[in-house]
């Protein structure tokens, strides 16, 4: 899960993930001009606004029992959701905010002992956790993968499928964080938004953690990003795909 904290170091010693420009002060300036600071806001979000919404605040590692709570398999029905995504063996997959790899492991029983999960965190707390859960249930094929608010640090052109499950909406550079995502696609390879609706409001989730379906499209179709298809299946969340597409 990506921690809101690291942004302040982030912002003032990476160089931002922009529109490729030779100047490295016009790159930053192009960053900071995507987004919005507020005093005035939601306390669920952090003051910081990406094309008209609050970005939340993140679930740290004090709250990994949460992302482990039984009741999740009624609330959210995971085992759908991976049949959802119609994996095939051998399919390198990104969980993008592993956290403590709750989907990673049911991805990587997938994709089989040919195929490989990426399971990226920026929190070094939250792999720790994932790696104790992969030695007790004997996976192999999960690698864990700390990044920055800014990079996933994916390899270039390897993914066949990155998935976002509740995180997105955390990230405190989404525009960076999707051009990094995008690099690691294949050509025609698939990104998975999975957020709660903000279209039904009752679904029990603060605002600023839920998103709408044409917000998320908005956001993405900035990048080289074509919608593919919303799969209404889940009790409370929608699964919104993307496929990768040449750059614009």
């Amino acid at each position: 899960m990506y921690r809101a904290g690291d942004l302040a170091a982030e912002e003032a010693t990476a160089p931002a993930k922009a529109d490729a420009t030779a100047n490295p002060a016009t790159a930053s300036s192009a960053s900071a001009s995507r987004y919005e600071f507020r005093e005035q806001h939601d306390p669920d979000g952090i003051g910081k606004f990406y094309m008209g919404r609050e970005i939340a605040h993140v679930i740290s590692v004090q709250g990994a029992d949460w992302l482990e709570r039984p009741e999740r398999e009624n609330e959210e029905n995971p085992t759908l959701l991976v049949q959802a995504l119609k994996l095939k063996p051998g399919d390198v997959v990104a969980d993008i905010g592993a956290g403590t790899g709750y989907l990673s492991r049911r991805l990587a029983q997938q994709v089989g002992e040919n195929g490989l999960v990426y399971a990226n965190d920026v929190q070094q707390a939250m792999l720790n956790l994932l790696e104790k859960k992969l030695a007790e249930d004997h996976l192999a094929n999960v690698k864990p993968l700390l990044g920055t608010t800014n990079d996933a640090k994916l390899p270039a052109g390897a993914i066949d499928l990155a998935i976002m499950v509740d995180v997105y909406h955390e990230f405190a550079e989404p525009h960076e964080m999707l051009q990094s995502i995008c690099r690691a696609l294949k050509p025609g390879g698939r990104l998975v938004f999975v957020e709660y609706r903000a279209e039904d409001p009752a679904v029990p989730i603060k605002r600023d953690h839920k998103m709408s379906e044409a917000q998320v499209r908005k956001e993405a179709e900035v990048h080289p990003l074509e919608w593919m298809q919303t799969i209404k299946v889940l009790p409370r969340q929608h699964i919104i795909v993307f496929k990768r597409t040449p750059e614009k």
